[in-house]
């Protein structure tokens, strides 16, 4: 049997979020202090075949809902060697505001998205303010504006989307969340997405604020793990600490990205 290809893979940091320990723990928390969110595109780049995994929101979006913008994620792509243009292939993991905005700037790709999510973001529980607000209304009718443009490939399910890269559905935080499974030179990594927003859900076994199925959500956390074997290389969806964890791929892009591919280091923190 051939080996697998292995991949480089990237996290690009666009915005971020000021926040409190208490906003990211259902039920609050016990403990004071600050605790800001980022958000990140990523990028899975191969020899043959190339990926985007979501694709962040627009300064708009970021002025709207109160979130400091500090680049367009799209355009950074072309930093790491990545013409959105040509782009081929976006998996979206989820169809929340901060996941699939800028899908427009894809004009050739085709989206890989769990088909239990569309239906879920169209149907009778947006009528629910609780519900709707992750979703961005105007995104939701570009995801089906490209379905009816035959650009759309819908999963039922675990899939191999190529090889050497696995999409796994898990729910919880979104009824059709999934996350990715890439494989690389250090070994199988997980982009986790917002089945973990940040490593302490991991470490903690507590839930996000954002839930629509708790028990979704535990099994979300024990399914990624089991994914990551024993290196146990997981990537959480919204974690700053990615950013000190892993190298900048160059000077100029320090800050700004991150190479994923690799062993992570733990900083004292």
């Amino acid at each position: 049997m051939s080996e697998l290809p292995v991949y480089k893979v990237y996290a690009i940091r666009y915005a971020m979020r000021e926040a409190q320990r208490r906003d990211h723990f259902l039920f609050g928390d016990l403990h004071e202090g600050d605790m800001p969110m980022d958000y990140y595109v990523w990028a899975i780049i191969g020899e043959d075949r190339s990926f985007v995994v979501d694709t962040g929101f627009t300064e708009k979006t970021a002025k709207e809902r109160g979130r400091t913008f500090f680049r367009c994620p799209i355009e950074t792509l072309n930093d790491i060697g990545l013409d959105p243009a040509k782009v081929e292939d976006v998996i979206l993991t989820h169809l929340h505001y901060d996941h699939v905005g800028n899908f427009d700037r894809f004009p050739i790709a085709k989206f890989h998205l769990q088909e239990t999510e569309i239906h879920y973001a169209v149907g009778k529980n947006m009528k629910h303010n609780f519900l709707a607000h992750p979703f961005n209304v105007e995104d939701i009718v570009g995801v089906v504006r490209l379905n009816y443009a035959k650009r759309v490939k819908f999963y039922d399910g675990p899939a191999e989307l190529a090889p050497g890269i696995s999409l796994y559905p898990v729910g919880g935080h979104s009824v059709g969340l999934q996350f990715v499974k890439v494989n690389t030179e250090a070994g199988p990594l997980i982009l986790a997405s917002d089945v973990a927003h940040f490593y302490e859900h991991l470490e903690t076994r507590r839930l996000f604020p954002a839930v629509v199925s708790a028990p979704d959500m535990f099994a979300a956390y024990d399914r990624v793990e089991e994914e990551a074997g024993p290196l146990q290389h997981i990537v959480p969806g919204h974690d700053p600490l990615v950013m000190k964890r892993y190298p900048a791929p160059s000077k100029e892009l320090d800050g700004i990205a991150v190479r994923l591919d690799i062993p992570p280091t733990r900083p004292s923190e």
